[in-house]
C-alpha cells in the first residue's frame, strides 16, 4: 500500500495507528525472522496497546521520526506487538523485561536474537538521552556496537535471559501434601484486610487500581460469615469509587485507575475488562446492601459499554483511549465556564457545580474531573439528572478518544458472564438478551473453519489461535447464560469450549493448563498462566468455571479437572493467597462444596420464574442454578415440573414450590 508499511493489513487498531510510520514494520511472524537471520540482524521488538499514554509518546517522538526510523530501519529487522491480540508474545518477554530490570511496563522494548532470544530489555525510551538515561538513538546505536563487535558476550546474555525467562515461568507439579481449606481462605482475607485502605476503600496506597477479585474475595467472605468488618471494606471501596474521578460521572463506566489513592484523577483509558468486573462488582454490592446507588452505576457500566463499545455485529470493543486530540483527558474535564455555558440557567449551573464538585482552579491541570464529593449520595436529584444529561450531550460534540475496536474473545466472554448474571440479579432481560447476542457473535465470528477458536475480531476478520484464557472465559460465559436463561443450548457450547480447553491446553505431564494450544506456534517458553492480575489468571477462570460447570451437570470430566488446576497451584496459592485472590473462589468451591438448585419447567411459566427470580436476586457464590429446559445431568432425574429442588453433597431437601421457603432452604 502507498504510503504504508505492513501493518496496514493488520486487525489490531494499536498495529494499525503505526501503518504510516517510516519504520519498516512487520508484525509478529516467521517473515520478520527469516529476514533477521538472512541479514544477521537483531530484532528489535515493540510491545504496547491502543489505550497505553505512553506507547503514544513513543510513537510520536521517535517511530514517526524519519531519522530515528532510519537507524531502525538499517541497524534491525523491527517487529511492532499489540500486546493484547499477542498474550502469549507479551508475557514471555515481560519476564525478560522484569529479570533484566526488575520492572516491566509498555511501551516494551527488547531487542531479540534471530531465534527469538532476548539479550535487552527496557520500557519506554526518549528519543534523546537525558538525566542518565540513555536515549533511544544512543540506545540503537549501542546495541548495534555490541551485537558486531561482541556478540559471544551477547550470545551469553541472550542464552541467561532465556533460562531466567524458563526458571520464573516453570511451576512444577505439586506433591499432593498442601491441602487447600478455609485456612487459606482466612489467610487471604486476612491479607486483603491487612492492605485495606480504611479512608479510601480499595487495597493499597497509589496508584489505586480497582482489583475486583480482591473484593470479590471480601464478598465471598461476608456470605460465609457476614460482619461489620467485611461489610465496611464492600461499602468504603463501591463508594469511594463510584464517587471518584475514576467514574466517567456523564457517561457511565470506568477508567482504568487513578494515579492517587483516593480515586480522583484517573489514568483515563476505559478497559472493557474493568467494566465486566466492576459490573459484576456493583450487582453484587446492590445484592447484598440493596442500596439502589450500586445499582444505578451497574446500569451505567452497561449504558456506556452498549452505547460506546458495542459493535453493529454484536460483539463488544476492547478500550477507549486516554488522548484525545493529543492530550490525556481532554475529552472528560470541564472548567465552570464550559458548564455554564451549556446549562444556560445559573440555578442548573449551580448544581451541577456543586454536585460535581467544579471549582475555578480545578483539580486536574486547570480543569476540572468530575466527581463526587459526598462520598456515596450518587442518587441524584432531578435537576442534577437534567444537567447530567446536558452536559453529557454537549460533551458528544468533542473530539472523542481513539477507540480499539477489536474484538477480543477473553474480554467479551468476561462481558457475557457479568451481564448474563447482572441481567437476572437485576431484572434486566434485555441485559440477558444482550449477553446471548454478544455469545452469538463469538459462536458466529470468532472460530475458523474448522471449529478452532480465535482471539481477535475486527472488522469482519478474525486472526491468532485463541489461547487458554479464552477457551476458560467461554466456558463460564455459557455456563452463565445458561442459569440466566434456562436455555440448555448453553450448557451444550459450554461443554464443547470445555472439552476444547482440556484437549488442547491441560499439561498432562505437569499439570494446569498452557497458555498456548498444542496447535500453536512454539515461542523460546511455552508458558502457563496463573497469577492474577488485572485480569484472572487462565488457570484461574477455568477451575472454577470447570468446578461450576461439572456440578451442572453431573460430570466428573470437569470436576476432576478442577481440583487437578487446584492441586497443581496449591503450594503458591498457601505461601501467597493474595496473588490467586479469583483462584480462591475455585478454593472455595473445591473446599466447602457446591450448592445445586434445581427448578424444571416451562421457561415461561409465572411460578417457574418467581423461584427463578427468588434464586438470582440473592447473593450465592457457592451455588449454581439449572432451570428450564432439561440437559443431559443426574440433577434432572425425577423432578417434578414447577418446583425447586436444594440439592448438597449427593442430598436434595424437600421440593419446595414457594420462594421464601426456597430462600429459607438457602
Amino acid at each position: 500500500m502507498p504510503g504504508t508499511n505492513r501493518l496496514a493489513l493488520e486487525t489490531s487498531p494499536y498495529l494499525q495507528q503505526h501503518k504510516e510510520n517510516p519504520v519498516d514494520w512487520y508484525p509478529w511472524g516467521e517473515e520478520a525472522f527469516a529476514r533477521a537471520r538472512a541479514e544477521d540482524k537483531p530484532v528489535l521488538l515493540s510491545i504496547g496497546y491502543s489505550a497505553c499514554h505512553w506507547c503514544h509518546v513513543m510513537a510520536h517522538e521517535s517511530f514517526e521520526d524519519a531519522d530515528v526510523a532510519e537507524v531502525m530501519n538499517e541497524l534491525y529487522v523491527n517487529v511492532k506487538v499489540d500486546r493484547e491480540e499477542r498474550p502469549d508474545v507479551d508475557a514471555v518477554y515481560m519476564e525478560a523485561t522484569q529479570a533484566m530490570t526488575g520492572s516491566g511496563g509498555w511501551p516494551m522494548t527488547v531487542f531479540l536474537t534471530p531465534d527469538g532470544r532476548p539479550f535487552f530489555a527496557g520500557t519506554y525510551f526518549a528519543k534523546t538521552s537525558s538525566h542518565g538515561r540513555p536515549g533511544f538513538v544512543e540506545l540503537m546505536y549501542a546495541v548495534h556496537e555490541a551485537w558486531t563487535q561482541r556478540r559471544g558476550d551477547l550470545d551469553a546474555q541472550a542464552d541467561q535471559l532465556a533460562a531466567a525467562v524458563k526458571a520464573r515461568t516453570e511451576l512444577a507439579r505439586g506433591d499432593g501434601q498442601v491441602q487447600l481449606g478455609q485456612d487459606v481462605l482466612d489467610t487471604g482475607l486476612a491479607t486483603l484486610q491487612g492492605a485495606f485502605d480504611p479512608e479510601w476503600g480499595g487495597f493499597g496506597q497509589s496508584p489505586k487500581f480497582p482489583q475486583v477479585s480482591n473484593l470479590e474475595l471480601v464478598f465471598r467472605a461476608h456470605a460465609a460469615n457476614p460482619s461489620d468488618e467485611t461489610l465496611r471494606i464492600i461499602t468504603t471501596t463501591l463508594d469511594a469509587m463510584a464517587s471518584g474521578g475514576i467514574y466517567d460521572h456523564l457517561g457511565g463506566g470506568f477508567s482504568r485507575y487513578s494515579v492517587d489513592a483516593f480515586w480522583m484523577v484517573p489514568h483515563f483509558e476505559k478497559m472493557l475488562y474493568d467494566q465486566a468486573q466492576l459490573l459484576r462488582g456493583y450487582v453484587h454490592g446492590f445484592q447484598v446492601t440493596g442500596e439502589a446507588r450500586y445499582r444505578q452505576v451497574a446500569t451505567e457500566i452497561v449504558e456506556y459499554v452498549r452505547r460506546d463499545l458495542r459493535s453493529p455485529e454484536g460483539g463488544i470493543y476492547s478500550a477507549e483511549d486516554a488522548d484525545s486530540e493529543g492530550e490525556e483527558g481532554k475529552f472528560y474535564v470541564w472548567r465552570p465556564e464550559d458548564i455554564a455555558e451549556v446549562l444556560d440557567e445559573p440555578g442548573l449551573t449551580e448544581a451541577a457545580m456543586s454536585w460535581y464538585g467544579v471549582t475555578n482552579s480545578g483539580n486536574f491541570e486547570g480543569s476540572n474531573i468530575l466527581h463526587r464529593p459526598v462520598r456515596g449520595d450518587l442518587v441524584r436529584p432531578p435537576e442534577v439528572d437534567q444537567a447530567r444529561s446536558l452536559l453529557w450531550a454537549a460533551r458528544e460534540g468533542r473530539i472523542r478518544p481513539g477507540l480499539d475496536d477489536k474484538v477480543l474473545t477473553e474480554w467479551n466472554a468476561m462481558w457475557v458472564s457479568a451481564l448474563a448474571e447482572a441481567g437476572a440479579a437485576l431484572d434486566r432481560p434485555d441485559w440477558v438478551a444482550m449477553a446471548a447476542d454478544t455469545a452469538m457473535f463469538l459462536l458466529r465470528e470468532l472460530r475458523d473453519p474448522s471449529g478452532r477458536w480465535l482471539r481477535s475480531w475486527q472488522s469482519g476478520r478474525a486472526k491468532h489461535l485463541a489461547y487458554a484464557v479464552d477457551l476458560a472465559g467461554l466456558v463460564d460465559g455459557f455456563t452463565r447464560l445458561a442459569e440466566a436463561t434456562g436455555e440448555a443450548a448453553w450448557i451444550a457450547e459450554a461443554t464443547g469450549a470445555a472439552g476444547t480447553l482440556l484437549d488442547l491446553f491441560a499439561d498432562p505431564e505437569s499439570g494446569g493448563l498452557f497458555t498456548t494450544g498444542h496447535d500453536a506456534e512454539q515461542l523460546i517458553v511455552r508458558q502457563k498462566d496463573y497469577y492474577d492480575g488485572a485480569t484472572p489468571s487462565a488457570n484461574a477462570v477455568a477451575a472454577l468455571a470447570l468446578l461450576r460447570l461439572g456440578a451442572l451437570e453431573g460430570s466428573t470430566r470437569w470436576t476432576d479437572a478442577g481440583n487437578a488446576i487446584l492441586s497443581w497451584l496449591a503450594e503458591p496459592i498457601a505461601h501467597h493467597p493474595q496473588a490467586f485472590t479469583y483462584a480462591l473462589a475455585a478454593v472455595e468451591l473445591s473446599a466447602g462444596g457446591l450448592t445445586e438448585i434445581v427448578i424444571p419447567g416451562d421457561r415461561e411459566d409465572e411460578q417457574v420464574l418467581a423461584l427463578v427470580r427468588a434464586v438470582h436476586h440473592e447473593y450465592l457464590p457457592t451455588a449454581v442454578l439449572a432451570w428450564g429446559e432439561p440437559y443431559p445431568s443426574p440433577l434432572w432425574e425425577g423432578r417434578e415440573s414447577g418446583r425447586a429442588y436444594v440439592c448438597r453433597d449427593y442430598a436434595c431437601r424437600q421440593p419446595v414450590i414457594d420462594p421464601a421457603e426456597l430462600l429459607a432452604q438457602l
